[in-house]
């Protein structure tokens, strides 16, 4: 956890410093204005320290203020040093072309001033958009055939959320956003892949009780993702708890006798101390293979031991990046970020996108989501309506 917070504080005061060049070579400010910048940037890269200080005593108001300003400022912080990234590059090729061919290549330079404002105008433009995109909820549909699901339970729905991360921006507007497109798919199985919470319990109120309200016919189950031990997992298992979820921690259950169900605990609970209950392979061992055998488990990795123990995993955690072209570094660190994959033995892994936000309350060809599974009774296939 120290490693993280580590690693992040560096990277966005890195950040923040390549704007602050950026903006000295085309502003040209004095020193009043650079100390003012500077006290502007170190309060902006404290933010995230500062929300969880504020939300932990008490001051859930001026939390959310800061939280919804502070976070805003990463993702247009992060989209204007990517676009302004690109037009560097623009400028090496600039210098190297005319280096090379050694022509008049003037009428293409891009002087200081249109490097730092192009990039700008950009970032606030799609962080606009963004914004909105985050608020947009797909539903996205599959079917599932498999001989494994009784004939006589039809068609059985599941429906997926994940990565809601309920807390001082995610909140009532967007939970119902989400639990809108839930109430219209009608589930008999709602599940959550992790990090439905993302704050304190203080910041939580209400919220559990609009969740209590679904209640499919055959229940609603959940995992916990990294989120949950950075909120303090004790209150993070209470909310989920309450708001109606069996948590599955290591564990699995047969449910009315249709199909297995089954829960691995996120691995960031190392960080904190606490010692796995079972391997996901012990976990899926105990359960009848007759029957179809549902996984959920936050991030999407895959555990050789347990492949052929599961037919469909659920997963979530990337958020398909949440902003491009940040999708392009967790897409080399989780190749699957998104969509459905078939892996051996029969056996399928979807990754959601994510219904809610972290951090930035900003998307960008990342939109969230809410998936619904119908499991039929058929020969084994999966149809994605995604056309994917």
């Amino acid at each position: 956890m120290n490693f993280f917070l580590s690693v992040f504080f560096l990277l966005y005061g890195g950040l923040h410093l390549y704007a602050f060049m950026k903006a000295k070579s085309a502003l040209g400010f004095g020193f009043r204005t650079g100390i003012c910048l500077c006290l502007f940037m170190t309060v902006t890269t404290l933010a995230p320290v500062i929300v969880r200080l504020l939300e932990k005593a008490g001051y859930d108001l001026l939390a959310r203020i800061d939280s919804f300003l502070g976070y805003s400022w990463v993702g247009v912080l992060f989209l204007f040093c990517s676009f302004s990234l690109v037009i560097d590059f623009y400028r090496l090729m600039f210098f190297l072309g005319r280096l090379l061919l050694r022509t008049d290549l003037s009428p293409l330079k891009l002087s200081n001033h249109y490097a730092f404002f192009i990039p700008l105008l950009l970032a606030l433009s799609v962080a606009i958009y963004g914004y909105f995109e985050a608020r947009d909820i797909r539903t996205e549909k599959l079917t599932i055939k498999t001989p494994k699901v009784p004939e006589a339970a039809g068609r059985l729905r599941i429906v997926q959320i994940s990565d809601v991360h309920l807390g001082l921006i995610v909140r009532h507007d967007r939970l119902e956003r989400i639990l809108k497109e839930v109430r219209r798919a009608d589930p008999d199985i709602l599940v959550s892949t992790g990090d439905l919470v993302d704050g304190q319990i203080n910041a939580l109120t209400g919220l559990a009780e609009s969740l209590r309200e679904i209640n499919p016919r055959y229940g609603k189950f959940a995992v916990t993702g990294n989120h949950e031990f950075y909120a303090g997992l004790d209150q993070a298992l209470v909310f989920t708890r309450k708001a109606g979820f069996t948590v599955l921690s290591d564990e699995g259950l047969t449910i009315a006798g249709v199909i297995n169900i089954a829960g691995v605990d996120d691995p960031a609970e190392k960080y904190f101390g606490i010692s796995r209950r079972a391997t996901e392979e012990e976990v899926l061992s105990g359960l009848p293979r007759e029957k179809f055998t549902l996984l959920l488990k936050h991030r999407p990795l895959l555990d050789k031991e347990a492949l052929g123990l599961f037919d469909f995993q659920l997963s979530g955690h990337v958020h398909k990046g949440q902003i491009f072209p940040f999708s392009i570094a967790t897409w080399l660190y989780y190749p699957i970020d998104s969509g459905i994959r078939k892996l051996p033995g029969n056996a399928y892994l979807y990754v959601s996108r994510g219904s809610g936000t972290w951090g930035p309350p900003i998307r960008f060809l990342a939109p969230p989501e809410v998936t619904v599974i119908d499991l039929m009774h058929q020969d084994s296939g999966v149809e994605d309506s995604r056309g994917r």
